[in-house]
């Protein structure tokens, strides 16, 4: 039962099902955006334009009938207006989704050609005002490269401390360790 419950720890705790998880609760946030955008937004204008209460109630009656009172009432439509809808809905969805992953992509390739710039030794712009700062001519190569060298050391250096100074994250064995440790120290005081 144990290896059970460690195998579900162990599958939960993935880093690609967490991904899932939030990119699930943000896609849902995501779609309820665009439910609105096409409920509130867009679909009232169209209908205006159709002279329809909504789209939804655009239809063709293909077959009447008569109920008790001799009155002839729809009994079969085809609902074209909900087809629209459905196709606008998916259509503004799918533009929707292009946009966010259109940004997504254009910020990664930013991203990589940054760090093809810092490979040849090409400094960015913020790199350049910080080099422009520190008085290095832009126009010596070598310099530039020896001051990006040293911008790399001093962010690398940064970035250590910064993890040096982060609290460290027990772990349930450390946990356990100390309570142990704790146990075995209360258990030696009582005995003196």
């Amino acid at each position: 039962m144990r290896k059970f419950f460690r195998d579900f720890k162990d599958f939960i705790s993935r880093g690609n099902i967490l991904d899932m998880a939030v990119g699930v609760i943000i896609g849902n946030a995501f779609g309820k955006i665009v439910t609105s955008l096409v409920n509130d937004i867009i679909m009232p204008l169209i209908t205006w334009m159709f002279g329809a209460k909504s789209l939804a109630d655009l239809s063709v009656v293909l077959r009447y009938t008569t109920n008790e009172l001799g009155q002839k009432v729809p009994s079969l439509t085809w609902n074209y207006g909900n087809f629209i809808q459905s196709i606008i809905d998916f259509l503004i969805v799918a533009f929707c989704i292009f946009l966010v992953l259109r940004l997504v992509m254009k910020s990664k390739q930013l991203a990589e050609t940054a760090k093809e710039n810092a490979k040849k030794g090409k400094p960015t712009k913020e790199q350049k005002a910080i080099l422009v700062e520190r008085g290095v001519n832009l126009k010596d190569k070598a310099a530039v490269k020896a001051a990006l060298e040293q911008l790399q050391k001093e962010e690398e250096e940064r970035k250590a401390a910064e993890e040096a100074n982060k609290p460290k994250e027990e772990t349930e064995a450390d946990v356990l360790k100390e309570i142990r440790e704790l146990l075995r120290e209360q258990v030696n005081s009582s005995k003196k």
